[in-house]
């Protein structure tokens, strides 16, 4: 494929099969940030210089056409957020606007606010939101996104307008958390995806962390997924 939209590859693969990037960086400044380092960008290049990449719209109509792209359910992203905030976020508009036009559906994964765009999501479409600890720690460790109250209240306003809802639970950071989150959060989401912590230290027990999050999932009811980094500590002996 020759254009935005890609076939992610390694742990990205676990998310979706497609996926965009809208944006050259991210500032929300998370201290876990993976996207700089797989970009081999310097983290306050990253954080600091955020702009839609040349000409994404454009292009982006231009694959599709080309290539006849339909049908397919595309991850909004994984090297930036689509809902930068303090920015512009008309880039990721139209950009879902494109996607749909052309009879695909998105997957919105964002610590910003999407909410802006609801209007052009349908039961086919999922917006989800990433949550790691809880507010008081991400207050440090993701000092520039909105607050996990606010992700928490859209995503229960797009799943009151019959949009598919999800969280990433990753990289975990306060399992204790997450766990609350996963019981909160079970009225109003469909889907979730569980990831350990990796390349940082962590004294966290993530076997039996992984074992405790799975068997709520299956007791909520919930639809889920254990990444396989995750799953590989809690196949130990």
């Amino acid at each position: 494929m020759r254009g935005p939209i890609y076939k992610p590859k390694g742990a990205a693969a676990e998310y979706g099969d497609y996926a965009v990037n809208i944006y050259t960086g991210c500032p929300h400044r998370c201290y876990y940030c993976f996207a700089p380092q797989v970009l081999h960008r310097g983290r306050e290049t990253f954080h600091s210089c955020v702009e839609p990449r040349r000409d994404i719209v454009t292009e982006l109509r231009r694959q599709l056409e080309r290539e006849q792209i339909t049908g397919q359910l595309i991850h909004l992203c994984f090297t930036c957020d689509p809902y930068p905030t303090g920015y512009d976020t008309t880039p990721t508009r139209e950009a879902i606007r494109a996607l749909k036009e052309y009879g695909n559906h998105v997957q919105i994964l964002t610590k910003g606010d999407g909410s802006r765009d609801f209007d052009l999501l349908d039961g086919e479409d999922w917006y989800g939101i990433t949550i790691s600890c809880d507010g008081a720690m991400a207050h440090g460790m993701e000092p520039y996104a909105t607050t996990v109250g606010d992700r928490l209240y859209a995503l229960e306003y797009a799943r009151n307008h019959r949009i598919h809802t999800w969280v990433s639970f990753e990289p975990v950071l306060d399992p204790e958390a997450v766990i609350g989150c996963i019981k909160h959060c079970a009225p109003f989401i469909q889907k979730v995806k569980i990831g350990k912590l990796n390349y940082h230290p962590s004294d966290i027990n993530w076997a039996r962390f992984g074992r405790e999050a799975e068997a709520l999932c299956q007791e909520m009811g919930l639809d889920y997924y254990i990444k396989d980094s995750l799953r590989a500590e809690m196949d130990k002996p």
